[in-house]
């Protein structure tokens, strides 16, 4: 049984707890460095409640062997600060089942949330001739909660002072690059639909870890939509810009950020001189795939971004070699990528990232993509994966940063 220390809830759905890892030795968290690491982990499942089940089962001693090669690959690399995409939180955020993670991983402290996946729109979204499904709903997902992020912590979490986005309108994002209808010049969305539909397919999330005394980094974690599976209109790609774009506003004071609001109706972006992480899967590679040219470099060029150490890994050069196909006409170094696609089409990307602000410096940053044959890559593999097609992404901070 879970023995609860300590919950406190955010905005009545949401919470964090201190909690005694079961059958996992607990890490007590680095003094120096802290690593950052972003993981989708493929944990989403086609029935609803399903990974829960799971979960419960794996704590009572059988473990399925997707969710243990996961636990295997974040035992390896063991991160500190951890975000998971792609974890069925629930209709609410169900802080149950990523405690039951956070049991197994051996994490102090997590924190989840409401996401905008398989939230009914009660709009033809997808403009298909009927409603309801994946692509009617806020994000797309069978039902609510499916694809939703946690993040897991050795530090404390200030859960009084997160803030969340899910249902910040996509329409209030000034100059927000809303799809047209190509065959007809005219707004995808109807005017009641602006009303109601949301920049994030997920959410976005500032949640800040205390990582010392009167020391906060806030990690900025997110999840864009793939910008693909639509049509000329290109909804996903344009949304997959704008879901970027939210942190390149976000992370700049001022009237640049001024737009933003957050679920509790507070105002404004991340104050001057805050540290930060900005994490997440963003599916988008700076110079291959599908995503709108220049939709990552919003984050990349940013002025306050600390993007001196790319995370690479010997293992994602090999894969690009051996898969060939359209792998031999990207143009991004393949070193640097993250995510095993398929091979004709849009072949192997960078599309997770974890980018710390420029006060904080970068001791050490990787992708966990081993060489077949290497300890460990039994653990990532080819197709179909024994874990998920992205690898873990991480970057070592020095605590004392500027």
């Amino acid at each position: 049984m879970l023995r609860t220390l300590k919950i406190a809830v955010v905005a009545g759905v949401l919470g964090a707890l201190l909690l005694p890892p079961l059958g996992v030795a607990a890490h007590g968290p680095r003094r120096d460095p802290i690593r950052f690491a972003t993981f989708n982990a493929s944990l989403n499942r086609p029935v609803e409640g399903q990974l829960r089940s799971q979960l419960e089962a794996a704590v009572a001693g059988t473990v399925d062997a997707q969710l243990q090669a996961v636990l295997d690959i974040v035992a390896i690399n063991d991160p500190d600060v951890l975000l998971i995409n792609e974890f069925d939180t629930g209709v609410d955020g169900e802080p149950a089942t990523v405690a039951l993670f956070a049991e197994l991983a051996g994490y102090d402290y997590f924190f989840t949330a409401p996401s905008n996946t398989g939230v009914p729109s009660g709009f033809d979204l997808d403009n298909n001739g009927s409603i309801g499904g994946g692509g009617d709903a806020f994000g797309f997902g069978a039902f609510p909660g499916q694809f939703g992020m946690a993040v897991f912590s050795r530090y404390p979490i200030d859960v009084d002072r997160v803030r969340t986005f899910q249902t910040f309108r996509w329409v209030d994002m000034p100059g927000a690059l809303l799809p047209h209808d190509p065959a007809t010049g005219e707004s995808w969305y109807s005017d009641d639909e602006l009303d109601v539909v949301r920049l994030s397919s997920k959410s976005h999330w500032d949640v800040p870890i205390e990582v010392g005394r009167h020391r906060v980094v806030h990690f900025l974690v997110s999840h864009p939509t793939p910008p693909v599976f639509d049509g000329p209109e290109d909804r996903n790609g344009t949304r997959n810009f704008d879901e970027i774009r939210f942190w390149a506003d976000y992370i700049r004071p001022g009237r640049r950020s001024r737009y933003i609001y957050d679920d509790n109706g507070q105002h404004g972006g991340l104050r001057p001189g805050a540290r930060f992480v900005i994490a997440g899967d963003q599916n988008s590679d700076p110079l291959d795939g599908d995503s709108i040219p220049g939709a990552i470099q919003q984050l990349l060029d940013h002025p306050r971004v600390n993007d001196r150490v790319t995370p690479s890994s010997e293992g994602a050069v090999e894969a690009a070699l051996l898969q060939g196909g359209a792998n031999a006409t990207h143009l991004s170094d393949p070193a640097f990528d993250t995510a095993d696609f398929a091979d004709s089409s849009p072949g192997n990307l960078r599309a997770d990232y974890v980018l710390p602000s420029r006060s904080l410096d970068i001791l050490n940053a990787g992708v966990f993509w081993p060489r077949l044959g290497e300890p460990g890559s039994e653990l990532t593999g080819t197709f179909p994966f024994p874990s998920s097609d992205h690898r873990l992404v991480y970057v070592d901070i020095r605590k004392r940063g500027r």
